[in-house]
């Protein structure tokens, strides 16, 4: 064999040594090392006022971007964002694509199977936005059933409108949904009360929609990958975040101090 063959095959060697312990120790790293280590908290996100959203400068902010920027300098990290398919979220988890979904989360059995989920901070509910001009006919879950549906794939909106047998297009957020009932594409859509209270009446993005039938009542949470010691770290981090007002302080500033979960 030759020299080159030689040193070409120890070199090799040693990178798969190198790989391999790297691989291990980022078997044996835990969520809060590897968050530091990395000097992000990756925040995986929709487009959802008023939680998560652009402000002129292009700037997430909202009630959520604005605890996880809290929560990430807690960690001595910056919190970047990053826009997911809802429907994907905790495959992005799983994958280390994103290391926590913050976005007005709704806590169910399918979410708390798929992830682990932090004590819930606010109450939610799904309700149906319609046209203003027929918004008296929609009172009730069976007024709904012969509309047509935009809802943000993957969403607590969807599995209400599955729990009721009602078809709908799925779309790739909620914001989407809603311009899908302003353009006239569709007939309605399904989405979060908080939202709704942001982006839809008089003096809105969307003055000439309104909310009608509330379809469910929920809680909002954290997610983490499964087992994540990030969990517990978070939780901790919301009870100090309560008792020193900085929950409350944030809520008021975005109005949902309303729907704030008292502790």
């Amino acid at each position: 064999m030759s020299i080159k063959r030689v040193i070409s095959s120890l070199l090799c060697a040693a990178l798969l040594t190198v790989s391999a312990a790297a691989c291990n120790q980022n078997e044996t790293e835990s969520d809060i090392e590897y968050v530091k280590n990395k000097g992000t908290l990756v925040v995986g996100i929709t487009d959802f006022a008023p939680m998560d959203y652009k402000d002129s400068s292009g700037e997430w902010i909202g009630f959520d971007a604005d605890m996880a920027k809290a929560y990430a300098e807690s960690l001595g990290v910056e919190a970047e964002f990053i826009v997911i398919t809802w429907g994907n979220k905790a495959m992005e988890l799983e994958t280390k694509a994103i290391d926590v979904v913050w976005n007005g989360m709704t806590i169910n059995d399918e979410v708390k199977a798929l992830m682990s989920v932090s004590d819930p901070y606010c109450k939610n509910a799904q309700v149906v936005v319609v046209n203003s001009a027929v918004a008296d006919q929609y009172k009730t879950a069976e007024d709904i059933k012969e509309l047509s549906f935009a809802v943000e794939d993957g969403s607590a909106g969807a599995e209400a409108l599955d729990a009721i047998g009602v078809e709908y297009t799925a779309v790739v957020d909620q914001a989407t949904a809603l311009t899908e009932v302003a353009s006239g594409s569709v007939e309605a859509s399904v989405i979060d009360l908080l939202m709704a209270k942001a982006m839809v009446g008089e003096g809105t993005s969307y003055p000439d929609l309104v909310a009608t039938v509330e379809l469910t009542s929920e809680d909002y949470g954290v997610g983490f990958r499964k087992g994540s010691d990030l969990v517990a770290d978070f939780n901790a981090f919301l009870e100090k975040a309560y008792e020193d007002g900085t929950v409350m302080k944030t809520a008021e500033k975005y109005g949902i101090e309303r729907n704030i979960i008292e502790k």
